[in-house]
């Protein structure tokens, strides 16, 4: 019983730490900016669809290269999804900061974009992508540096617009007849990830089974929270962002740069969302819908952390883990079989499905208790 208790246990710390990581991003995002970002799951499918990308390169060229792509993957993934959160912050989060409401809609948006678009790119999709950018933005960038636009502004980009969308979906229509350019490069279905050789075994420590690729993952947040630690606390990024934090109004008196700020601490995010995804690529399939499946539990692991503390996400993040994985694996039925009517209750809830929602129901009545959560902490609301 005892040894089925601990490994339970060791098994929803290492649930914990994947939420700890995607948590991570997710704190900064939300907790620093006040930024309510629903796509945040999302970008945890990009970083577990990197990961699956690298994995196929590097078992092509055999030998090292796929023993090690994880570390290959690991980079990419955080390089991949800061870009493509950089992109959202400066597309769309930069007009609606101080606006939560909007921010959520918009960023809910985003992430049905962001499924469909992993369940349908196609080589016509990039290119089609690529070539709008190119003309589109280039054009503006030749007539900005040489034209004085005045009042007809508008009317450029809009004809800009509408010449650069005419000849992308020219391009795209004469393309889409060649059939291996339509053919979608993920698809609807899951897709799984082998992981390298060294973490596909476990080590055995009294009695308990320990994979390795569980191990890994405990590792990876290890370094990810000291590494976000040493940069809040230690860098001069780190001291723009919490003075940012703190009172922006009077950081932009002191010549600190709010806007790219805001960037840097988007992008950030981001990255970690992907690093997470990365690390779930480790413990099941990737698909379309692998980010919805762990968004609510790592908005709950902020809220009930304390919004933007560090110290309250670990706790919350650990905990939520450590608790949904006993509840659904019915291990703490099995715990408490002399007590008849609690056995039969736990039982009820030994799913996965069915301990979310007691989990969610326990955090709901600690917010009422602690409403500002573990370890509350001041946030702020972003001026205009």
């Amino acid at each position: 019983m005892l040894t089925g208790f601990l490994e339970a246990i060791f098994n929803g710390i290492s649930i914990g730490a994947v939420l700890l990581i995607a948590a991570l991003g997710l704190a900064i995002i939300f907790g620093l900016m006040g930024v309510i970002n629903m796509a945040h799951g999302e970008l945890m499918m990009f970083g577990a669809y990197a990961t699956f990308v690298v994995q196929n390169g590097c078992k092509q060229l055999g030998g090292v290269w796929f023993d090690f792509y994880i570390f290959l993957a690991l980079i990419i993934a955080f390089l991949f999804t800061a870009v493509v959160g950089l992109i959202l912050e400066r597309g769309v989060i930069r007009y609606l900061y101080g606006r939560p409401l909007e921010t959520l809609l918009a960023t809910w948006g985003v992430s049905l974009i962001f499924q469909q678009f992993v369940r349908s790119v196609n080589w016509v999709l990039v290119i089609g992508i690529v070539l709008f950018c190119l003309l589109f933005f280039g054009s503006l960038r030749i007539l900005n540096s040489r034209t004085n636009w005045g009042k007809v502004r508008n009317w450029f980009v809009a004809v800009i617009l509408l010449l650069s969308l005419g000849i992308t979906i020219a391009t795209s229509n004469l393309l889409g007849e060649q059939q291996a350019l339509t053919q979608p490069f993920f698809g609807p279905r899951n897709l799984d990830v082998t992981a390298p050789t060294w973490l596909q075994d476990g080590i055995a420590l009294g009695g308990i089974q320990l994979p390795f690729a569980r191990l890994f993952i405990i590792a990876l947040t290890i370094i990810c929270v000291v590494g976000i630690y040493l940069f809040l606390q230690r860098s001069n990024w780190g001291l723009r962002i919490r003075a940012v934090t703190q009172n922006r109004s009077m950081s932009a008196c002191l010549g600190i740069p709010t806007q790219k700020v805001d960037a840097i601490t988007f992008a950030l995010g981001s990255g970690l969302a992907g690093v997470a995804g990365c690390a779930i690529s480790l413990l099941g399939s990737v698909g379309p819908n692998t980010g919805q499946n762990y968004i609510i539990d790592t908005f709950m692991v902020v809220v009930v952390g304390g919004v933007g503390n560090l110290a309250g996400t670990i706790v919350a993040a650990l905990g939520i883990g450590t608790a949904n994985f006993l509840i659904g694996s019915g291990t703490l039925a099995f715990l408490l079989s002399p007590i008849q009517p609690l056995v039969d209750f736990f039982n009820f809830f030994a799913t996965t499905s069915m301990a979310k929602v007691m989990v969610f129901a326990l955090i709901i009545a600690f917010l009422q208790w602690k409403p500002a959560g573990i370890f509350p902490q001041k946030g702020r609301t972003v001026d205009v």
